[in-house]
C-alpha cells in the first residue's frame, strides 16, 4: 500500500492519467451528441434534436466535474482536443445506435477508472467514481430504450417524436449527489 500512496503523491497514478484522458473522452462524447442533435434538427425532428442537445450538455458537464475534481485535489489539468465527430448517417436509427455504442464505451472507461482507483487504494478517487458508475447505468438504459422505440416505430419518426414528447427518457433532473462542475453546470 505504501507504494500506491507514493504513486498518488508523485503524480504517477494511472488513475490520474486515466482521469485526465476521460476529460477528453467526455468532451468528445459531447461533440458527437451535438453532431447528432444538429442532424436531427436539420431533419425537422425537434424532440430528437432537443434530446441530443441536452445529452451534449450533460457530457460537457461530466468533463467539467472531472476537471473540478482534479483541481480540488491538486492534480495537474490540461484540456485536450477532441475527436472529430461523425456527421453523416444513412438513417435516424444509425444515430441512436451510435449513441448507445458511445455510452457503452464510456461505461467501460468509467469502470476502468473505478478499478484503477481501487487498485491504487485511492479511496477519494474511488468514491468520486461511484456517481459516474450510477450515471452510466442510466445513460445506457435510456439509449437502449430510445433504440427500442426507434425499432418499433419502423421508420416513422413521428412516433418517436411523440414518444419523446410524452415520456421522459434519461435525465430525471438535477441530482443533488452529483459532483460539482468547474464553472458550474450548464
Amino acid at each position: 500500500m505504501a507504494s500506491n500512496v507514493k504513486k498518488i503523491l508523485s503524480g504517477k497514478s494511472s488513475f490520474h492519467e486515466l482521469l485526465r484522458a476521460q476529460v477528453g473522452n467526455e468532451f468528445s462524447a459531447s461533440q458527437q451528441y451535438i453532431a447528432l442533435a444538429v442532424w436531427f434538427d436539420n431533419e425537422d425532428l425537434p424532440r430528437l434534436a432537443s434530446h441530443f442537445y441536452k445529452q451534449a450538455l450533460e457530457e460537457r458537464n461530466h468533463a467539467m466535474m472531472i476537471v473540478r475534481f482534479l483541481m480540488d485535489n491538486d492534480i495537474a489539468v490540461a484540456i485536450p482536443g477532441v475527436e472529430v465527430p461523425l456527421n453523416e448517417f444513412k438513417s435516424p436509427r444509425d444515430l441512436v445506435a451510435l449513441a448507445l455504442a458511445q455510452e457503452q464505451q464510456v461505461t467501460a472507461q468509467i469502470i476502468a477508472l473505478a478499478k484503477a482507483a481501487r487498485e491504487e487504494s485511492d479511496y477519494i478517487g474511488e468514491q468520486f467514481m461511484q456517481w459516474f458508475l450510477k450515471e452510466q447505468v442510466e445513460e445506457v438504459s435510456s439509449m437502449k430504450t430510445l433504440l427500442t422505440i426507434m425499432d418499433r416505430a419502423d421508420g416513422n419518426m413521428f412516433y418517436v417524436e411523440t414518444f419523446l414528447t410524452r415520456e421522459s427518457v434519461g435525465d430525471e433532473g438535477a441530482d443533488a449527489g452529483a459532483p460539482t462542475a468547474a464553472g458550474g453546470a450548464l
